[in-house]
Formats: structure tokens, sequence, C-alpha cells
């Protein structure tokens, strides 16, 4: 393996070094990185494996759209084989859209076309985006404060899907893929047991289980608790993500991935116990779900909880046993929100006074109280600029108070919504630090 990139990725294992250069861009500078004899890795928002054979290229992940025309740059300068197969970890589209170079390329030199592979429910999900196109550049422009989003309905379909197992096999190359559902319900890994590497898509990316996404379509985490322990039984030597960097060594790799599998069944077999009781969600929520032994790994540089929240995965058990209703009553047909807002505040003396009481429990520590009441104040009152200055100020602290991405999102593009609010503004213009990943 590359010496520097296997350097980098011991470090950050070891919680020596965070992924900063990795997010940057940093490890693509220099094109692609070697991983073993005819592997090589190009770092980029969603990665991509390419693996060289006596028949052409086989790749792993084709990359997003934004970086498509330098992974081909990339690749050429390694290779000038054709690409043969394409292998789709899964369709989310930081990873589906790098292809166009390379088939724009194939035919100018006549070459065979490329074959895609993917699970068969990747043209579902495709089908999906397209008509649900408005919706997701809204969530993602939310998620990820950057307003410019756009969301892509043109998608390169694959030329062959399968539904369980199937083994792909190029020259000395054997590839066996396998199904599960994890994070989302199309998910392929790649086993390469000649050479002890497995590549796990977004069943492991550097951080706890994306599990949980507020804003997106049910996570799948049994399911996925079952992808991390038949992976983990492998014996994988390297560990290829679809995020992040390299897993090496063989116990670090089953260490990693049966650490994710305890984290997420921890949370998932308690949340079941507790609907067996009888328990509401609130009561769910609140419960010490999260033991020593998983406070411990969120503690773990690989496994931190910096794109998801914990009490997010614990709503989606919820969501996959218990439907909808949260076990107060007076949500099943709930008043506009508005309105409510305006009766708390007129209990309370008025907007104003919901807002002083919401700076109040914030300053108290309690910013979870202080969300609440600072959405009623703005709600009740939404052209009193005070009362807007008063919600940016509290969601603000809220996004400053998570490591959490999923929950910075919300809390900022709110904090942005309200400071426009209050200084009249273009909403837009107060977006601070924009993102972009898919």
């Amino acid at each position: 393996m590359d010496k520097e990139l296997e350097d980098y990725a011991d470090r950050a294992w070891r919680g020596d070094e965070p992924l900063f250069a990795y997010y940057k861009g940093e490890l693509r500078r220099d094109g692609l990185r070697r991983i073993d004899d005819g592997v090589w890795m190009w770092a980029a928002t969603g990665n991509v494996y390419v693996f060289e054979t006596a028949d052409g290229l086989v790749l792993f992940d084709t990359g997003d759209r934004n970086t498509a025309a330098a992974l081909h740059a990339a690749v050429r300068a390694r290779s000038t084989a054709p690409v043969v197969t394409a292998v789709y970890s899964h369709g989310h589209i930081d990873h589906v859209l790098g292809l166009s170079p390379f088939e724009e390329e194939a035919a100018e030199r006549h070459d065979p076309g490329i074959s895609v592979v993917a699970h068969a429910a990747v043209p579902e999900r495709f089908a999906r985006y397209r008509l649900t196109a408005g919706y997701n550049a809204t969530v993602n422009r939310r998620q990820f404060r950057a307003p410019g989003i756009t969301w892509p309905t043109d998608y390169r379909e694959p030329d062959r899907t399968y539904l369980d197992t199937l083994t792909l096999r190029h020259g000395d190359l054997t590839m066996e893929l396998r199904h599960g559902r994890g994070e989302t319900d199309d998910a392929t890994m790649a086993w390469l047991p000649d050479r002890r590497i497995l590549c796990c898509g977004d069943f492991y990316a550097w951080v706890a289980p994306n599990a949980g996404n507020p804003q997106k379509v049910r996570r799948h985490v049994a399911e996925w608790v079952r992808a991390l322990r038949w992976m983990a039984g492998l014996g994988a030597e390297v560990l290829l993500p679809g995020h992040g960097v390299p897993v090496v060594g063989a116990d670090r790799v089953r260490e990693t991935l049966l650490g994710s599998a305890t984290l997420l069944s921890t949370l998932h077999d308690g949340v079941v116990a507790m609907m067996n009781e009888g328990c509401t969600l609130d009561e769910i929520l609140h419960a010490p779900l999260v033991t020593p032994e998983v406070s411990g790994l969120l503690a773990q540089p690989w496994l931190r909880p910096t794109y998801d929240d914990p009490q997010f995965i614990i709503r989606t058990v919820w969501r996959t046993y218990g439907g909808w209703y949260d076990g107060d009553p007076a949500t099943v047909r709930p008043a506009p929100r508005a309105d409510l807002a305006a009766e708390v505040a007129q209990l309370a003396g008025g907007a104003s006074r919901l807002a002083e009481r919401a700076l109040d429990a914030a300053d108290r520590g309690r910013l979870d109280l202080a969300g609440h009441l600072a959405e009623w104040a703005a709600l009740s009152a939404p052209e009193d600029r005070d009362v807007q200055r008063t919600r940016a100020d509290v969601f603000g602290r809220l996004a400053a108070g998570t490591p959490a991405l999923m929950a910075q999102g919300i809390y900022t593009w709110a904090q942005a919504e309200a400071q426009a609010k209050a200084d009249d503004v273009d909403p837009w213009s107060t977006m601070r630090g924009g993102r972009w990943a898919p």
C-alpha cells in the first residue's frame, strides 16, 4: 500500500490525526493511491476503487459528478486499458455519477461498452430520485448548508442486476458481490477472497453509522447489524470504505466492523425492549439507552458521531416497528403549529416573554427546551425582528453544541432563516460555511 496513505490511515484509526486531509481532497492531489498490486484508490467524496485485470479495468463505485473529469484523468495517468465493468455499491449520487468521461472515451475509441452492475433495487432508487428531485434538493441544501444544490435526474442505469449474490471474474480477479440493507436498501459489498480485500460501501464510513438521518428515507438497523457481522467474519486484511481511508490489518478490520455492529444492536435491542413494555417514543428517546459500552464506542476515533446522532438511530428503530404515532394522542390530528404557538404565547404573556424564557433556558444549559420556546415565539410573531434574533441565537447555540452534521445542518438552516428575517435580507445570504456531500 502507498506508504503515505497507510501511515495516515494508521494515525487516523489511533486518533492521532483527524481525517481533515481526506475531506479536503488532499489525498487525491497526486491521483490514484496504491492499495495493492493492480488495486488503486481515488479518495473523493465517494471513494472509487480501481482494479486492473487482463480484461481491462473494473471500478467499484464511480464517484460524483464534480470529480468525474479528475477521476478519469487520474485513472488514465496509470492505465490506458478500457473500463470493462463498474459496480455500484449503492445508488447515492456521490457513488454513481462519475462514469460519463469513460463512456465518452469508449465511444471515441470504439471500445466495448462498460457493463454497470448493481443490486436490483438501484433502478428503483433512481426512479424515486426523479420523482422527488425537488424534495431531495431542499433537504440536501439544508443538510449540507449549501443553498446552490440541484438534484440530478439523469442516471446511468445498471446493465446487470442481481438479488442476493453475484460473482464477477475478470482475468485473475474474483469479486464476490453480496447484497445487504443498511443505510440503503440497495447496497452491495464486494469481497476479494484471493486478496483478502473487502469493499464495504457505506456500511462503514469512519463515523457512527448513518442509520437515523431525520430527512431521508428509513434506514435498516437490524439488517445493517447482520451485514457488519457477516463482513467481520470474512477475515479481511484491508477494508475499503465508501468514505474515509482504508482500515488495514485483520484485527483492526474486525474490531471496526464489530464495534459498529455492537453500537447499532445495543440501541436497536434497547428500543425494541421498551416498545414491548408499552413505552412511548418520548420515554424511549430520553431513556439511558446509550450504555457505557456504546459511549465507549462513540469515543473511538473511527466511530465518532460526527454525522449521525444516537437519538436519531433510536427514532429509526421506532419508525421500523411502530409507525409514525409517537404515543402522544394530541399528535394524531394536530393543530397547526402556528396556532399552538399563538396559544402558548398568549398564556406566557406574549411572544417576547417566550423569547426571553428561551434565552433563559439556553443560559441554564437547557438548549433542548430553548429550541421549543424559541420556535413557538417565532411562529406566534413571525414579523417580530427581536424574536427572530432570539431564534437565531438559540439555534446557533444548538448547532454549536452538537457534533452531528445531520443536526448541525437543520439547526444552522433555522439560524440562517431567522437571522435573515431579523435583518430583512435574502435568507441565503446568511448561510455560512456551505458544504456539499450527497
